[in-house]
């Protein structure tokens, strides 16, 4: 094996070790754990040897520790007084002596073996890189391109030079995708493959209304605000109740903004889906009540089985109360953790 094959080795380990920020050391430590494997797979697993990769010429060579006796009976772990004496002068009997293996065959496969292990370990710190970087985004939003989109509809999303599937079950009915447009994304989980991480991405999750939410209005980003529950039927609208335990806060008021900016920034993000804010209460009635705005309520009132509301609207906020196609009403129990059972106040009496 030439040396300009070792030079050209090394060279490369440390071209790896500056661009993608893997040790060189660690790389040569792997290259001889597994270059010692396959030694002894061939040469026998007795032997006590040991590969080594010279750090400043890449040269790689076997040694052998032996014990030095009298009659040499196992070649592969005994040596000579006298072959031992030629590798260390003053070795005797019973001393060990660390010599020089002589095995060409396996030195002139040992690079491309080398480059080959070098290659997997740099995929194994690559996958590992990703995960770990993209392990601290979850449930948090980052910025990506769209780069294609499939027969299925799936769009194909580059961020930081990695590409995850955004799936239509995930895909919101407002957004519009285009090749070449840059969108926001939230990522949902991580998950560790045999292969390549899995990032699971979403523009239809709760959470992504919430980040924006932390994102637009400082209040909730420090905490002064509490988002205390979402509910969301992306592309069309959404309910978000939010708190504060400092009366002085204008909960409500703070999110919407001066001039409504802090929502409308929200509201264009997501492509004009309507959301209502709503004031968290402690008193599950009240809280179903506001729920169920813009619709004005008369009455709440929780049933002993505590998983229903019955509200009792008057007949001109019947329609408002339940919403296009239920949704408000669906929204409100989804928000409240409720069922909501909407009546009819007629004169006195409550319609069934």
């Amino acid at each position: 094996m030439k040396k300009k094959d070792y030079e050209i080795f090394l060279e490369a380990l440390e071209q790896l070790e500056k661009e993608k920020g893997i040790s060189k050391e660690s790389l040569l430590e792997t290259v001889e754990q597994a270059l010692l494997a396959a030694y002894k797979k061939n040469y026998g697993e007795d032997e006590n040897v040991e590969v080594a990769i010279n750090r400043e010429s890449g040269e790689i060579k076997v040694y052998a520790t032996k014990e030095v006796v009298e009659i040499v009976y196992d070649p592969s772990l005994e040596i000579s007084l006298e072959d031992a004496q030629a590798v260390e002068k003053n070795a005797d009997y019973g001393d060990e002596v660390t010599v020089e293996v002589n095995c060409e065959e396996f030195r002139r496969n040992a690079i491309q073996n080398g480059k080959q292990i070098v290659i997997q370990k740099v995929r194994e710190a690559e996958r590992h890189y990703i995960y770990e970087k993209f392990k601290e985004k979850e449930n948090d939003i980052i910025n990506g391109i769209i780069r294609r989109i499939d027969e299925r509809k799936n769009v194909y999303i580059e961020f930081d030079g990695v590409e995850a599937v955004l799936p239509v079950v995930e895909q919101s009915a407002s957004d519009l995708y285009r090749v070449g447009d840059r969108i926001k994304i939230y990522v949902v989980e991580v998950e560790k493959t045999n292969k390549f991480p899995k990032i699971i991405i979403s523009r239809k999750s709760e959470g992504l209304l919430k980040k924006l939410f932390e994102i637009e209005i400082p209040e909730i980003g420090d905490g002064s605000i509490e988002i205390k529950g979402i509910a969301r039927e992306a592309g069309s609208r959404s309910k978000v109740a939010v708190y504060s335990p400092n009366p002085e806060i204008d909960t409500v008021g703070s999110c919407i903004g001066q001039k409504g900016l802090r929502i409308r920034n929200i509201v264009d993000e997501l492509n004009g889906e309507k959301i209502d804010i709503i004031e968290w209460k402690d008193d599950r009635e009240e809280f179903v009540s506001t729920a169920l705005s813009p619709a004005k309520v008369k009455k709440v009132e929780l049933l002993e089985d505590e998983i229903t509301a019955r509200v009792v609207v008057e007949p001109s906020q019947l329609s408002l109360a339940i919403g296009k196609n239920g949704q408000n009403a669906r929204l409100a129990a989804k928000l409240t953790g409720l069922r909501v059972d909407i009546k009819i106040q007629e004169g006195e009496n409550v319609a069934e």
